[in-house]
């Protein structure tokens, strides 16, 4: 599938806000993936089908969660985390995506992972920055990110952990380790990684 059959079909699978959201997200990607040198191919194809799953139907979701064995914890969390794990499925039987990096990628960019290796934090901090985002500390954040990616990160997770508290709402644990495994890091004095 070239890319403009793949932007045909995503943008089928979305409203028009969504895609444009998209579309800032892979350029955004396409900047991080320059700053620290990963593959833009890698950072364009996740960043693009990182929200396909965005509007599946719950019904569908919820049987793909259980009959391909993904974490079960999802189904008491928010449908909102749903459609990574359901995007990365989907990048593989859909659109043929077998590079595990990629898929990966597109699984935790809405939790984060203890885990993340230069893409995952790529993806996630373009999701967070894209042009069209605007809310109280977003410069910042992208500042932030153009510095280092665990700095982001680590700014990133905090204001999601934040946030969704201060609305009451769960936080599905991955994002609380994912956040720790960062703070760590900072407190443990690889202070080179945050500048």
């Amino acid at each position: 599938m070239n890319r403009e059959q793949m932007l045909e079909k995503i943008k089928q699978a979305m409203p028009e806000k969504r895609f444009q959201h998209t579309l800032g997200v892979e350029k955004t990607a396409l900047l991080y993936a320059e700053i620290y040198e990963e593959s833009t191919e890698k950072a364009s194809i996740a960043a693009l089908l990182h929200d396909y799953a965005k509007y599946y139907p719950d019904d569908q979701a919820e049987k793909l969660i259980r009959e391909e064995n993904m974490d079960p914890r999802l189904l008491k969390y928010s449908r909102a985390l749903w459609h990574a794990p359901i995007g990365a499925y989907l990048a593989r039987e859909e659109f043929g995506i077998t590079d595990s990096e990629i898929l990966e990628a597109i699984r935790v960019h809405t939790t984060g992972s203890t885990k993340m290796n230069k893409l995952d934090k790529i993806i996630f901090l373009a999701d967070y920055t894209e042009p069209g985002r605007d809310f109280p500390g977003v410069e910042e954040a992208r500042t932030l990110s153009k510095k280092s990616l665990d700095a982001g990160m680590l700014f990133a997770l905090r204001r999601t952990i934040a946030y969704l508290s201060d609305k009451e709402q769960p936080i599905f644990p991955d994002t609380f380790d994912s956040y720790n495994t960062f703070a760590f890091l900072k407190q443990e004095g690889d202070v080179e990684r945050f500048e």
